[in-house]
């Protein structure tokens, strides 16, 4: 008798997991409280896979052998403490795509950065011409990818609420970039909770693993001297010239396999945070085996994802960048470091408990104009009063781009890093970049014909 595979949630980790589960001769039925979306729809039921959308019926869900659940599902909901109760077993995705891997993964955590130094490390690899999968919170879901076919590497962004639904899961290479307080709502509130969670990475990896992270980052410095790893360890650092992997102040230099020196103008990304995003991926790659010649083309070529410090157009000799991804004061904080100034920096939308002074002397020492785009600007507006020369605002993004590009001179930047969600005037992070992008490129044929 087939087990039966139970999976909550049908976005791209749910139909993924579904996939593979066909494959491996389960029974498989999804059920989706939301509304699934017509292409996983389509999937699931020209692959005869049963399902449910606007509701989780009970007496389908807890009769499952295995149960799989999307990360965002917490676990205090009904349904899964029923499950809990009924004593099925609980997993992620990822971990069910782990039981069947045959390649080996590179996993790559933290709060910022995860998707830049993913994307770049797996540009290295397939630029190499090694069998390659991406997965995780970018790409397909790592179930789907395994279905498909095997890869040799897989890498892999993986948030704390996907750690969190691991039990065996082991990688190769685990990259852990930075903890900063995030999603602490599903974490009690404890920011202690938020780092196991982050860790749990480490919880398989052995002597034959390796551990990359970012010694200089305050919380991992303490927590991996407090633990005991049995990975290899190997630190990468902007300011400790001892380290394999550091940034001498002009160079990125490799020491720990093949020794060279790298310059960030030789590649495609810039900003103190890309320096440690990209000597994590190259750290990560040269574990997997690249020498210097494809590390430094691959480098040359790479293409990050829109949203991240985007450089959108230049008009009449100021650029307009687009980092709309930067929906927190740390992420801010990379975005102002990236730019000498002057900057009109744009912010707002819906706040989420920022610490505003965290950025106040950096705001005060480059930016000359603060326009806020959002419903309810008070907050933003009271925190750089007397600290920013000059403060507008907006809700209309037409005009934003036109008031930016009135306030800025020949040389300035235009930043869009909000510091803020955007749901109070977009779909979301990438719907406000877009219309950010759109808007200028509409302004600069309108300037220049």
């Amino acid at each position: 008798m087939k087990q039966r595979l139970v999976i909550l949630g049908a976005g791209e980790s749910g139909t993924g997991a579904a996939m593979l589960g066909l494959k491996k001769g389960y029974e498989v039925f999804v059920s989706d409280q939301g509304l699934i979306k017509d292409n996983y729809k389509q999937e699931l039921s020209r692959n005869g896979i049963g399902f449910e959308e606007g509701k989780h019926t009970e007496e389908y869900i807890t009769n499952a052998n295995l149960l799989i659940k999307s990360p965002g599902i917490p676990d205090k909901a009904e349904i899964i403490k029923k499950c809990k109760a009924a004593g099925i077993e609980i997993i992620d995705e990822l971990e069910f795509g782990f039981r069947f891997i045959k390649g080996k993964v590179i996993a790559i955590t933290g709060t910022n950065g995860k998707t830049t130094t993913t994307l770049l490390t797996y540009h290295l690899l397939k630029q190499a011409g090694v069998k390659v999968a991406l997965a995780g919170n970018v790409g397909f879901s790592l179930a789907r990818q395994i279905a498909e076919q095997d890869h040799d590497w897989y890498v892999i962004e993986i948030s704390s609420f996907q750690l969190d639904g691991t039990n065996s899961f082991k990688p190769a290479v685990g990259v852990l970039l930075n903890i900063t307080p995030d999603h602490l709502d599903r974490y009690e509130y404890q920011l202690n909770n938020y780092v196991n969670s982050k860790f749990r990475i480490l919880r398989h990896m052995d002597g034959s693993d390796t551990f990359i992270y970012y010694q200089d980052d305050t919380i991992l410095k303490h927590e991996v001297k407090s633990r005991v790893i049995a990975a290899s360890v190997l630190p990468i650092s902007l300011t400790d010239q001892s380290t394999p992997v550091h940034y001498d102040g002009s160079q990125m230099s490799f020491g720990f396999s093949e020794a060279f020196k790298i310059a960030q103008n030789e590649t495609t990304l810039r900003g103190p945070h890309n320096l440690i995003n990209t000597m994590a991926a190259v750290a990560a790659v040269q574990v997997a085996g690249l020498h210097e010649q494809a590390i430094r083309s691959g480098l040359k070529t790479f293409v990050n994802a829109p949203h991240r410090l985007e450089s959108v157009a230049v008009i009449n000799g100021v650029e307009f960048v687009n980092d709309s991804k930067a929906t927190n004061v740390d992420s801010v904080v990379y975005g102002l470091g990236s730019y000498a100034g002057p900057l009109v920096w744009i912010a707002g939308g819906v706040d989420k408990g920022n610490d505003y002074s965290l950025i106040a002397q950096e705001v005060k020492k480059k930016v000359k104009t603060l326009i806020c785009l959002g419903k309810e600007n008070d907050k933003l507006k009271k925190a750089f009063a007397g600290v920013v020369p000059s403060i507008l605002e907006t809700q209309s993004v037409k005009d934003l781009v036109k008031m930016a590009l009135a306030e800025a001179k020949k040389g300035d930047v235009v930043l869009l890093s909000p510091a803020c969600a955007s749901f109070d005037l977009f779909k979301n992070y990438e719907d406000r970049g877009n219309q950010f992008r759109t808007a200028v490129l509409e302004l600069k044929k309108e300037v220049e014909g």
